[in-house]
């Protein structure tokens, strides 16, 4: 399922294949967010054409709107979006802790306020299961409680008992409702590792999950405003434990300098709404660093984002065009800038795995870092 193709000498940052029923994926790779099957302003075709050979979306939103029966009447959801890449799935995370969505946890599930219509809901973890199942995608999530940073530590060893337990439920439901289909086809699940920034409970939450042999693992609760120092610690805790065969998934993370650092640190995967937040408000990415487009200064410039950038945006378009557009709040300018932040990381990740394969990935992170971090 993963196989590890080669490793950097200075850092543990490693290249990989991710097999799945959809293909195989080179890691480190980075996946745009599609939460209700569509990253806002692009479209499939997009998303393949610069690159992106991973997504993920939001199980439980899509199992409202607009159903898993329709989504699975319509083949899965890799036919439904018309999508050829490997499509990833949760079930909310971030999105529990919305006011809007998140009513608590009990012993056996979530409770959710609907978003559409404000109806009550409660999800156990093999009702998640079931739908991440039949909406059909290549690789699922257990169902997790997710503790804020700020919460008590009795809060934070609530959750992480309740993601233990969900998680063994989970995996005893998926893999009887996939008994009778052959392994080559079969959806993989990761467990999610929770813990806050305590050490103790990071390790607490990663050596009971490994002993539940996911193929699979994500480090979730991280990138919500803890200090870098403390992200990077949980992961180094979170990499200690779990076996070198299994890939890591950070969930969350997309700022590039952040990427960089959880590379080098062996990281595998990640998906991050913050290019596509970033490109929208008007600070795109480039090889020398963020660029503010939206600056006055840029009103009447006439090069492209980025030189040295292949992206349709930057081989069609002026900054000065670029500023308009967001200045105007025009669909087009979003989704123009939301494609180039985007076709950013993916070159990042292919840069990355070269210079792994190189044995150059070290000079080249602390490079990209200098311009990220000024």
């Amino acid at each position: 399922m993963f196989k590890i193709l080669a490793k950097d000498k200075k850092t543990q940052a490693r290249t990989g294949i991710l097999k799945t029923k959809s293909g195989e994926i080179e890691t480190p790779f980075f996946m745009p967010v599609a939460t209700k099957t569509a990253v806002k302003y692009l479209s499939s075709k997009d998303l393949e054409d610069m690159g992106a050979k991973a997504i993920i979306s939001n199980a439980f939103i899509l199992s409202l709107k607009p159903g898993t029966n329709i989504i699975k009447k319509m083949g899965g959801i890799k036919k439904f979006m018309n999508y050829n890449g490997i499509n990833f799935t949760d079930s909310g995370g971030f999105q529990m802790y919305s006011p809007s969505l998140y009513l608590g946890s009990k012993e056996n599930g979530v409770m959710f306020r609907n978003p559409f219509n404000g109806e009550k809901l409660f999800i156990t973890p093999e009702e998640d299961m079931k739908i991440q199942l039949d909406i059909d995608s290549d690789v699922a999530m257990c169902l997790d409680t997710m503790p804020l940073i700020e919460h008590s530590k009795k809060s934070i060893i609530d959750a992480v008992n309740k993601t233990t337990a969900w998680a063994e439920k989970c995996k005893i439901h998926h893999e009887k409702l996939q008994k009778n289909i052959p392994e080559e086809k079969r959806q993989i699940l990761f467990g999610i590792i929770q813990g806050g920034i305590h050490p103790d409970l990071r390790e607490k939450s990663a050596k009971e999950l490994l002993k539940l042999n996911f193929k699979g693992y994500s480090i979730g609760g991280l990138a919500l405003g803890e200090p870098k120092k403390d992200e990077y610690k949980m992961v180094k805790i979170v990499k200690s434990i779990i076996p070198e065969e299994k890939p890591i998934y950070l969930m969350g993370i997309g700022n590039p300098s952040e990427l960089l650092e959880a590379i080098s640190l062996g990281v595998d995967m990640f998906d991050s709404r913050f290019p596509t937040q970033n490109a929208r408000h008007g600070t795109l990415f480039t090889k020398k660093g963020y660029m503010r487009v939206i600056n006055s200064k840029y009103k009447t410039d006439s090069k492209p984002i980025d030189p040295e950038c292949e992206c349709f945006t930057c081989k069609n378009h002026t900054k000065a065009f670029i500023h308009h557009m967001i200045k105007m709040d025009e669909g087009n300018g979003m989704r123009l800038v939301t494609y180039h932040n985007l076709y950013f990381l993916q070159w990042l990740m292919k840069e990355s795995r070269s210079q792994i394969k190189n044995g150059t990935f070290s000079k080249f992170k602390k490079q990209m870092q200098t311009y990220f971090e000024r």
